[in-house]
Protein backbone atom coordinates (compact mmCIF):
# COMPACT_ATOMS: atom_id res chain seq x y z
CA UNK A 1 0.00 0.00 0.00
CA UNK A 2 1.34 3.41 -0.67
CA UNK A 3 0.49 6.72 0.58
CA UNK A 4 0.03 10.26 -1.27
CA UNK A 5 -0.89 13.42 0.36
CA UNK A 6 -2.76 16.07 -2.17
CA UNK A 7 -2.90 19.66 -1.21
CA UNK A 8 -4.64 22.37 -2.72
CA UNK A 9 -3.44 26.11 -3.38
CA UNK A 10 -5.57 27.17 -0.13
CA UNK A 11 -4.15 24.77 2.08
CA UNK A 12 -0.96 25.52 0.54
CA UNK A 13 -1.11 29.43 1.54
CA UNK A 14 -2.08 28.52 4.59
CA UNK A 15 0.70 26.57 5.88
CA UNK A 16 3.52 28.30 3.49
CA UNK A 17 3.52 31.91 3.88
CA UNK A 18 6.28 33.92 2.61
CA UNK A 19 8.59 34.42 5.81
CA UNK A 20 11.75 34.06 6.96
CA UNK A 21 11.53 30.38 6.83
CA UNK A 22 10.69 30.10 3.76
CA UNK A 23 13.77 32.99 3.08
CA UNK A 24 16.05 30.26 5.03
CA UNK A 25 14.32 27.44 2.88
CA UNK A 26 15.92 28.85 -0.15
CA UNK A 27 19.01 29.98 0.82
CA UNK A 28 19.76 26.58 1.95
CA UNK A 29 19.20 25.36 -1.41
CA UNK A 30 21.35 27.78 -2.76
CA UNK A 31 23.94 26.76 -0.86
CA UNK A 32 23.46 23.27 -1.20
CA UNK A 33 24.00 23.90 -5.43
CA UNK A 34 27.52 25.34 -4.38
CA UNK A 35 28.43 22.88 -1.73
CA UNK A 36 26.97 18.86 -2.61
CA UNK A 37 26.74 16.80 -6.13
CA UNK A 38 23.41 18.48 -6.68
CA UNK A 39 21.59 17.16 -10.12
CA UNK A 40 20.10 19.58 -11.68
CA UNK A 41 19.20 18.31 -15.10
CA UNK A 42 18.52 21.74 -17.79
CA UNK A 43 14.99 23.12 -17.90
CA UNK A 44 12.76 21.62 -20.22
CA UNK A 45 9.92 24.17 -21.82
CA UNK A 46 7.88 24.21 -24.46
CA UNK A 47 6.44 27.13 -26.34
CA UNK A 48 3.28 27.82 -26.95
CA UNK A 49 3.47 31.46 -29.14
CA UNK A 50 0.13 31.72 -30.32
CA UNK A 51 -1.19 32.45 -27.11
CA UNK A 52 1.96 34.51 -25.76
CA UNK A 53 2.43 30.70 -23.76
CA UNK A 54 5.28 28.40 -22.71
CA UNK A 55 5.38 25.84 -20.28
CA UNK A 56 8.86 24.91 -17.79
CA UNK A 57 9.27 21.90 -16.12
CA UNK A 58 12.06 22.08 -13.25
CA UNK A 59 13.33 19.27 -10.81
CA UNK A 60 16.24 18.69 -9.23
CA UNK A 61 18.07 16.18 -6.73
CA UNK A 62 19.83 17.38 -3.58
CA UNK A 63 21.60 14.22 -1.40
CA UNK A 64 20.50 14.03 1.87
CA UNK A 65 16.86 15.63 1.25
CA UNK A 66 14.17 12.10 1.48
CA UNK A 67 11.91 13.76 -1.73
CA UNK A 68 12.54 15.47 -4.71
CA UNK A 69 10.40 17.54 -7.18
CA UNK A 70 9.04 17.74 -10.60
CA UNK A 71 7.82 21.35 -11.27
CA UNK A 72 5.16 22.32 -14.48
CA UNK A 73 5.03 25.81 -14.55
CA UNK A 74 2.71 27.28 -17.26
CA UNK A 75 2.69 30.93 -18.26
CA UNK A 76 0.33 32.47 -20.67
CA UNK A 77 0.82 36.01 -20.39
CA UNK A 78 -2.17 37.05 -22.52
CA UNK A 79 -4.81 35.70 -19.90
CA UNK A 80 -5.24 39.18 -17.74
CA UNK A 81 -7.18 39.99 -20.80
CA UNK A 82 -9.69 37.49 -20.17
CA UNK A 83 -9.31 37.65 -16.08
CA UNK A 84 -7.21 34.60 -15.66
CA UNK A 85 -4.03 34.40 -14.16
CA UNK A 86 -0.77 34.53 -16.21
CA UNK A 87 0.61 31.98 -14.14
CA UNK A 88 -0.39 28.68 -12.70
CA UNK A 89 1.34 25.01 -12.48
CA UNK A 90 1.68 22.12 -9.54
CA UNK A 91 4.61 20.30 -8.42
CA UNK A 92 4.63 16.46 -7.90
CA UNK A 93 7.12 15.59 -4.89
CA UNK A 94 8.33 11.90 -5.15
CA UNK A 95 10.60 9.67 -2.46
CA UNK A 96 14.13 9.94 -3.51
CA UNK A 97 15.05 6.27 -1.91
CA UNK A 98 12.10 4.85 -4.12
CA UNK A 99 10.25 6.72 -6.55
CA UNK A 100 6.81 6.83 -5.66
CA UNK A 101 5.11 9.91 -5.17
CA UNK A 102 4.73 11.42 -1.87
CA UNK A 103 2.89 14.58 -2.22
CA UNK A 104 0.43 16.33 -5.18
CA UNK A 105 1.09 20.22 -4.87
CA UNK A 106 -2.15 21.52 -6.66
CA UNK A 107 -0.77 24.91 -6.17
CA UNK A 108 -1.57 27.05 -9.00
CA UNK A 109 2.18 28.52 -9.49
CA UNK A 110 1.99 29.72 -5.80
CA UNK A 111 4.54 27.90 -4.29
CA UNK A 112 6.58 29.34 -7.46
CA UNK A 113 6.08 32.62 -6.51
CA UNK A 114 6.66 31.84 -2.75
CA UNK A 115 10.69 30.50 -3.59
CA UNK A 116 10.64 33.34 -6.35
CA UNK A 117 10.03 36.16 -4.29
CA UNK A 118 12.32 34.41 -1.87
CA UNK A 119 15.20 33.60 -3.87
CA UNK A 120 15.09 37.71 -4.12
CA UNK A 121 15.49 38.19 -0.87
CA UNK A 122 18.62 36.09 -0.66
CA UNK A 123 20.03 37.75 -3.55
CA UNK A 124 19.98 40.95 -1.62
CA UNK A 125 20.83 39.72 1.56
CA UNK A 126 23.86 38.83 -0.15
CA UNK A 127 24.70 41.46 -2.58
CA UNK A 128 22.75 45.08 -1.70
CA UNK A 129 24.18 46.93 1.08
CA UNK A 130 23.23 46.45 4.86
CA UNK A 131 21.37 49.43 5.27
CA UNK A 132 19.37 49.64 1.53
CA UNK A 133 15.93 51.05 2.29
CA UNK A 134 14.68 51.99 -0.66
CA UNK A 135 13.72 50.06 -3.44
CA UNK A 136 12.41 50.51 -6.87
CA UNK A 137 10.02 47.58 -8.42
CA UNK A 138 9.67 47.18 -12.17
CA UNK A 139 6.62 45.42 -13.11
CA UNK A 140 2.55 45.26 -11.00
CA UNK A 141 2.01 41.66 -10.50
CA UNK A 142 1.69 39.43 -8.17
CA UNK A 143 5.58 38.56 -8.50
CA UNK A 144 6.29 42.77 -7.63
CA UNK A 145 4.19 42.77 -4.64
CA UNK A 146 5.93 39.45 -3.74
CA UNK A 147 9.33 40.72 -4.07
CA UNK A 148 8.85 43.98 -2.11
CA UNK A 149 7.37 41.97 0.65
CA UNK A 150 9.83 39.43 0.85
CA UNK A 151 12.93 41.94 0.61
CA UNK A 152 11.03 43.71 3.44
CA UNK A 153 12.26 40.65 5.97
CA UNK A 154 15.92 40.52 5.11
CA UNK A 155 16.50 44.97 4.22
CA UNK A 156 15.26 47.91 6.29
CA UNK A 157 12.99 49.06 3.45
CA UNK A 158 11.03 52.19 4.03
CA UNK A 159 10.10 53.47 0.78
CA UNK A 160 9.91 52.10 -2.33
CA UNK A 161 8.88 52.91 -5.60
CA UNK A 162 6.86 50.95 -8.63
CA UNK A 163 7.08 51.62 -12.40
CA UNK A 164 4.87 49.21 -14.86
CA UNK A 165 4.23 49.70 -17.97
CA UNK A 166 0.27 50.09 -17.31
CA UNK A 167 0.63 53.01 -14.69
CA UNK A 168 -3.03 52.37 -13.70
CA UNK A 169 -1.89 48.90 -12.42
CA UNK A 170 1.21 50.46 -10.59
CA UNK A 171 -1.06 52.92 -9.13
CA UNK A 172 -2.85 49.91 -7.36
CA UNK A 173 0.19 48.07 -6.59
CA UNK A 174 1.58 50.76 -5.01
CA UNK A 175 -1.66 51.43 -2.92
CA UNK A 176 -2.33 47.80 -1.79
CA UNK A 177 1.54 47.52 -1.26
CA UNK A 178 1.92 50.51 1.53
CA UNK A 179 -1.78 49.28 3.20
CA UNK A 180 0.05 45.54 2.94
CA UNK A 181 3.67 46.89 4.49
CA UNK A 182 2.91 50.02 6.53
CA UNK A 183 5.43 52.45 4.21
CA UNK A 184 5.32 54.83 1.86
CA UNK A 185 5.34 52.95 -1.70
CA UNK A 186 4.69 55.24 -4.85
CA UNK A 187 3.84 54.45 -8.39
CA UNK A 188 6.41 56.54 -11.11
CA UNK A 189 5.56 56.86 -14.72
CA UNK A 190 9.14 57.51 -15.28
CA UNK A 191 11.16 54.15 -14.74
CA UNK A 192 14.63 56.57 -14.83
CA UNK A 193 13.06 58.34 -11.63
CA UNK A 194 11.83 55.50 -10.17
CA UNK A 195 15.31 53.96 -9.71
CA UNK A 196 17.35 57.52 -9.18
CA UNK A 197 18.44 57.10 -5.25
CA UNK A 198 17.46 53.27 -5.19
CA UNK A 199 19.16 50.79 -3.47
CA UNK A 200 17.87 48.05 -4.67
CA UNK A 201 15.86 47.71 -8.10
CA UNK A 202 13.93 44.50 -9.08
CA UNK A 203 13.09 44.10 -12.58
CA UNK A 204 9.75 41.40 -12.46
CA UNK A 205 8.21 41.63 -15.92
CA UNK A 206 8.29 39.24 -19.62
CA UNK A 207 9.97 42.08 -21.50
CA UNK A 208 11.64 41.06 -24.76
CA UNK A 209 13.84 44.42 -24.79
CA UNK A 210 15.53 46.12 -21.98
CA UNK A 211 13.69 47.92 -19.89
CA UNK A 212 16.68 49.58 -17.34
CA UNK A 213 19.23 51.36 -19.00
CA UNK A 214 22.97 50.80 -17.53
CA UNK A 215 23.94 54.63 -17.60
CA UNK A 216 20.95 55.11 -14.95
CA UNK A 217 22.96 53.16 -12.51
CA UNK A 218 23.76 54.95 -9.42
CA UNK A 219 26.93 53.91 -7.10
CA UNK A 220 25.84 51.51 -4.89
CA UNK A 221 22.92 50.19 -6.06
CA UNK A 222 21.68 46.44 -6.77
CA UNK A 223 19.76 45.06 -9.10
CA UNK A 224 17.60 41.68 -9.24
CA UNK A 225 16.39 40.40 -12.55
CA UNK A 226 13.95 38.42 -12.36
CA UNK A 227 12.05 38.16 -15.41
CA UNK A 228 14.35 36.81 -17.86
CA UNK A 229 13.79 32.91 -17.98
CA UNK A 230 14.09 32.63 -21.36
CA UNK A 231 15.92 33.48 -24.41
CA UNK A 232 13.98 35.81 -25.53
CA UNK A 233 13.57 38.01 -22.43
CA UNK A 234 15.43 40.80 -21.64
CA UNK A 235 15.23 43.27 -19.06
CA UNK A 236 18.58 44.54 -18.21
CA UNK A 237 20.61 46.62 -20.85
CA UNK A 238 23.35 44.30 -21.85
CA UNK A 239 25.74 46.84 -21.21
CA UNK A 240 25.30 47.15 -17.79
CA UNK A 241 27.03 43.43 -17.01
CA UNK A 242 30.22 45.43 -17.87
CA UNK A 243 31.76 46.78 -15.11
CA UNK A 244 29.44 45.79 -12.48
CA UNK A 245 30.01 42.96 -9.61
CA UNK A 246 27.57 40.16 -11.77
CA UNK A 247 25.77 37.00 -9.85
CA UNK A 248 24.34 34.16 -11.48
CA UNK A 249 21.54 31.54 -9.58
CA UNK A 250 22.87 28.99 -12.20
CA UNK A 251 25.81 30.15 -14.66
CA UNK A 252 24.87 27.27 -16.96
CA UNK A 253 21.33 28.81 -17.25
CA UNK A 254 21.98 31.91 -17.09
CA UNK A 255 24.50 32.06 -20.23
CA UNK A 256 21.77 30.37 -22.57
CA UNK A 257 18.25 32.53 -20.90
CA UNK A 258 19.41 35.17 -18.47
CA UNK A 259 20.49 38.48 -18.92
CA UNK A 260 23.76 37.67 -19.18
CA UNK A 261 22.38 35.55 -22.54
CA UNK A 262 22.22 39.03 -23.60
CA UNK A 263 25.36 40.46 -22.91
CA UNK A 264 27.08 37.16 -24.60
CA UNK A 265 24.99 37.54 -27.77
CA UNK A 266 25.88 41.36 -27.91
CA UNK A 267 29.65 40.81 -28.04
CA UNK A 268 30.06 42.58 -24.52
CA UNK A 269 30.58 38.90 -22.55
CA UNK A 270 32.79 36.38 -23.39
CA UNK A 271 31.20 32.84 -23.98
CA UNK A 272 33.34 31.53 -21.10
CA UNK A 273 33.68 34.42 -19.20
CA UNK A 274 33.33 33.11 -15.39
CA UNK A 275 30.84 34.60 -13.01
CA UNK A 276 30.18 33.59 -9.10
CA UNK A 277 26.62 31.89 -8.48
CA UNK A 278 24.42 33.20 -5.85
CA UNK A 279 25.21 29.75 -3.71
CA UNK A 280 29.27 30.10 -4.09
CA UNK A 281 28.72 33.99 -2.43
CA UNK A 282 26.31 32.10 0.17
CA UNK A 283 29.04 29.55 0.68
CA UNK A 284 31.85 32.41 1.42
CA UNK A 285 33.94 30.40 -1.73
CA UNK A 286 32.89 33.51 -4.02
CA UNK A 287 33.07 36.99 -2.92
CA UNK A 288 29.91 39.10 -4.36
CA UNK A 289 29.57 42.47 -3.06
CA UNK A 290 33.07 43.82 -1.49
CA UNK A 291 32.55 47.47 -0.69
CA UNK A 292 29.66 50.16 -0.90
CA UNK A 293 30.62 51.29 -4.15
CA UNK A 294 29.97 48.75 -6.13
CA UNK A 295 26.67 47.67 -8.35
CA UNK A 296 25.72 44.61 -8.16
CA UNK A 297 23.17 42.58 -10.44
CA UNK A 298 21.41 38.83 -9.21
CA UNK A 299 20.66 37.14 -12.43
CA UNK A 300 17.84 34.85 -11.56
CA UNK A 301 16.43 32.66 -14.31
CA UNK A 302 14.49 30.43 -11.41
CA UNK A 303 16.03 27.16 -10.58
CA UNK A 304 14.71 23.49 -10.19
CA UNK A 305 16.41 23.15 -6.69
CA UNK A 306 14.44 25.67 -5.46
CA UNK A 307 11.20 23.85 -6.45
CA UNK A 308 12.67 21.03 -4.31
CA UNK A 309 13.48 23.09 -1.34
CA UNK A 310 10.15 24.62 -1.35
CA UNK A 311 7.91 21.16 -2.04
CA UNK A 312 9.89 19.69 1.04
CA UNK A 313 8.94 22.63 3.00
CA UNK A 314 5.55 22.31 2.36
CA UNK A 315 5.26 18.08 2.86
CA UNK A 316 7.13 18.83 5.99
CA UNK A 317 4.32 21.71 7.38
CA UNK A 318 1.18 19.74 5.90
CA UNK A 319 2.37 16.55 7.93
CA UNK A 320 3.38 18.68 11.18
CA UNK A 321 -0.25 20.43 10.73
CA UNK A 322 -1.75 17.09 9.48
CA UNK A 323 -3.45 19.24 6.20
CA UNK A 324 -4.09 17.95 3.01
CA UNK A 325 -5.94 14.72 2.02
CA UNK A 326 -4.22 11.37 1.84
CA UNK A 327 -4.97 9.11 -0.25
CA UNK A 328 -3.85 5.27 -0.29
CA UNK A 329 -3.65 2.79 -3.63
Amino acid sequence: MTRMKILTERELRTIVPLDSDAVACVENAFHALATKAVAMPPILRLDIPEHRGEVDVKTAYVPGLEGFAIKISPGFFDNPKIGLPSTNGMMVLLSSRTGLVQALLLDNGYLTDVRTAAAGAVAAKYLSREDSSVAAIFGAGMQAKLQLEALALVRPIREARIWARDAVKAEAAAHELAVRLGFAVKAEVDPKVAISGADIIVTTTPSEAPILKADWLQRGQHVTAMGSDAEHKNEIDPAAIVGSIYVADSLKQTRRLGELHHGIAAGLVSPDADFAELGQVIAGVRPGRTNTQQVTIADLTGTGIQDTAIATLAFARANAANAGTTFES
